[in-house]
């Protein structure tokens, strides 16, 4: 692993990893959670994509390396476009394209809806568009987790009620006890998302004590956003307004990026892909992270990825 550089952005301290030769096409990739962080990504792309393209990597303001958001300051979600857009301004980078994994699938949405002219390709990793298509398909996955791992056919039945529930409920409620039920599951909640084993992730460049401080960071990032609420808006009619090139990037079985947000985004332009991992969860990157770089590498250097 490499040490990043701090960058000041509007600001603030933010994390950045670079990495590749200066001339190659830029990439920046925009971590999910919200609050993960750039970590894995690098660890299994870093390497694999570095010799063809330059690639910057960072957490996003407030989580893990970068600054923390202190009390009372003010944070929403369009600082992290802000952030990025200023950032390709101090790269001096003329366009760059985009990776954006779950929740940074989102945040490539509303970027290049808001910057379009800064944005060559996008490519979206599992990302949801509408929290709460998301949510109550979360909530089926835990539901049949429950049953499966817990034999817990009263938690099951909880899940799939709220999840095909017609009431009226805020989808930040629906968010909320979607993380609420899905904790039920313990040591085995991140079976919701990963499938394939094959790649583990080294997180020892830092210690236990390291990583307890940058998730704290994190959580303050993720409670302000579900707090402004910016994020429980639907971005499927902005899939509409965006003409620059797009990968959808599909888990087999992952249930982030539910059957209605992919016909909505295929349905959305002419200038729409859709590719689908075998055998994988919600993290293709790290899951399938050969086939995920090879995918890549056609998108942004030829017209389709199925030739």
């Amino acid at each position: 692993m490499k040490q990043g550089n701090v960058y000041s952005i509007r600001g603030k301290d933010l994390y950045v990893e670079e990495y590749g030769p200066g001339n190659k096409e830029a990439i920046l990739y925009l971590h999910g959670g919200p609050g993960e962080s750039c970590y894995d990504f690098s660890y299994h792309q870093a390497s694999r994509l570095q010799d063809q393209f330059r690639i910057i990597a960072i957490d996003q303001r407030g989580v893990c390396r970068s600054e923390g958001i202190k009390e009372g300051e003010p944070f929403g979600l369009l600082d992290l476009v802000e952030d990025c857009e200023e950032l390709r301004k101090q790269l001096n980078i003329k366009k760059w394209s985009l990776i954006g994994h779950s929740f940074g699938g989102f945040l490539s949405v509303l970027y290049t809806s808001i910057y379009p002219d800064s944005i060559h390709k996008v490519i979206l990793e599992c990302p949801t568009f509408d929290f709460e298509l998301t949510s109550r398909n979360l909530l089926r996955k835990t539901a049949y987790l429950s049953r499966q791992i817990n034999n817990n056919d009263e938690m099951a039945e909880k899940c799939l009620e709220l999840a095909n529930s017609e009431k009226v409920i805020s989808i930040q409620e629906l968010t909320e006890k979607y993380l609420e039920y899905s904790d039920t599951l313990g040591s085995e909640r991140m079976k919701i998302y990963r499938f394939n084993d094959d790649h583990p992730t080294d997180y020892s460049f830092y210690t236990d004590e390291e990583w307890n401080l940058f998730y704290d960071r994190s959580d303050v990032h993720f409670e302000l956003l579900r707090k402004e609420g910016k994020i429980f808006e639907s971005l499927l009619p902005t899939l509409h307004t965006i003409n620059n090139d797009m990968l959808l990037l599909l888990g087999e079985h992952d249930p982030v990026t539910c059957e209605k947000q992919v016909v909505e985004f295929e349905k959305s332009s002419k200038n729409r892909q859709v590719y689908t991992f075998d055998k994988c969860g919600h993290s293709p990157h790290y899951e399938q992270p050969d086939e995920f770089k090879d995918i890549v590498s056609r998108f942004l250097t030829m017209e389709s990825v199925l030739n």
